[in-house]
């Protein structure tokens, strides 16, 4: 007990009870209704110096991306073993190597759906023993580990690697679906003008896949070529494929005139007397699209190019040029995807 009657005494009573009115007068500014002070964000952070959003609408470190890191993916990589990854980090491996990193978010979100829709379906039924799905571009997807990616970006990996970090965690366990069930969502580079319709490189009428304007343009780099072969190349392709096909004769009639969609690829176009597609013609001749014309100029077959990729679903230049105006990814999805949703898979 303190005795008040001494004068150290009485200076530390006073010394409390002036502490204490202090503290009780000034509770009320102490505490802060809304988000806590220790979770705002500055506005300098924010490009143009926008407000920050309310706290709780942002994800969080521990529930960013939740959905995607529960789930496993087995690649097969390049090397030949197979790989065990979290969805999430998967998907950031594929949004690093299928598209360029500085596109628009937007855009990168919605490659992001399409890669983990087209991950889902292989993981129902894919064709590696042992994997879900491999690396390869050219049998599945591509990928690339973050460190490589990084290294590749060089002075932008930071700014880079957050955006894709942004694009799979907003986008976390959204695909894209028809009728409630993973579509095959194809995508390519660029088109020339049009998306094509899926039953005219394999056949097959797709409901989804249909051809659709896409607004790309010659900002895309490449997206007019080239491609010069003598007489004699075109001739000894064409045979070893095709060996039914007659290149006797005055090479200015070997190529006949092109069925046209309306975007001006080649549907179907005869070739020595047999008919091939314009799909069949790219691969042939190592064509970058089948959006082409070709002409004899006496001495070379001279292949105009237009566009990059088999032309089917979602085109990423298209996308970009989409989210530049301002388009949502499900804005890009939907459209590419004739009459579906974007929702979740699980």
């Amino acid at each position: 007990m303190v005795d008040i009657k001494t004068g150290s005494g009485t200076r530390r009573v006073v010394s409390a009870a002036l502490l204490l009115t202090i503290v009780l007068f000034f509770l009320p500014a102490l505490i802060v209704r809304g988000e806590p002070v220790y979770q705002r964000k500055d506005t300098d952070d924010l490009p143009g110096g926008e407000s920050a959003p309310p706290f709780e609408q942002s994800p969080t470190a521990s529930t960013a991306g939740a959905r995607d890191r529960g789930r496993a993916v087995r690649l097969l990589t390049k090397e030949g073993y197979v790989a065990e990854l979290t969805m999430a980090d998967y998907l950031w491996g594929v949004a690093a190597a299928e598209m360029p990193a500085s596109f628009e978010e937007e855009a990168l979100k919605a490659q992001v759906c399409a890669a983990r829709t087209y991950t889902v379906i292989r993981q129902n039924g894919g064709k590696h023993p042992g994997a879900d799905i491999c690396g390869d571009s050219t049998c599945c997807q591509a990928y690339i580990e973050r460190s490589a990616a990084e290294a590749r970006w060089g002075l932008n990996a930071g700014e880079y690697g957050e955006k894709i970090d942004r694009a799979v965690a907003e986008t976390d366990g959204l695909g894209i679906l028809y009728n409630g069930q993973p579509i095959q969502a194809l995508f390519f580079s660029s088109a020339a003008g049009k998306t094509v319709d899926a039953a005219e490189v394999w056949g097959n009428s797709v409901a989804y896949l249909k051809s659709v304007d896409s607004p790309e343009g010659d900002e895309v780099p490449n997206y007019r070529t080239q491609v010069e072969l003598g007489a004699e190349e075109v001739k000894s392709l064409t045979l070893a494929a095709y060996p039914g096909a007659d290149l006797s004769g005055d090479p200015a009639a070997w190529f006949g005139e092109a069925s046209r969609n309306d975007g001006g690829g080649v549907i179907s176009i005869p070739l020595g007397g047999v008919t091939l597609t314009g799909g069949q013609v790219r691969a042939l001749f190592s064509l970058r699209s089948a959006s082409f014309t070709v002409a004899w100029n006496g001495a070379q077959f001279i292949f105009d190019v237009t566009g990059y990729g088999h032309g089917v679903g979602m085109s990423q230049y298209g996308a970009n040029a989409m989210a530049k105006n301002g388009s949502s990814f499900q804005d890009i999805l939907t459209w590419y995807y004739t009459g579906a949703q974007v929702g979740a898979l699980w």
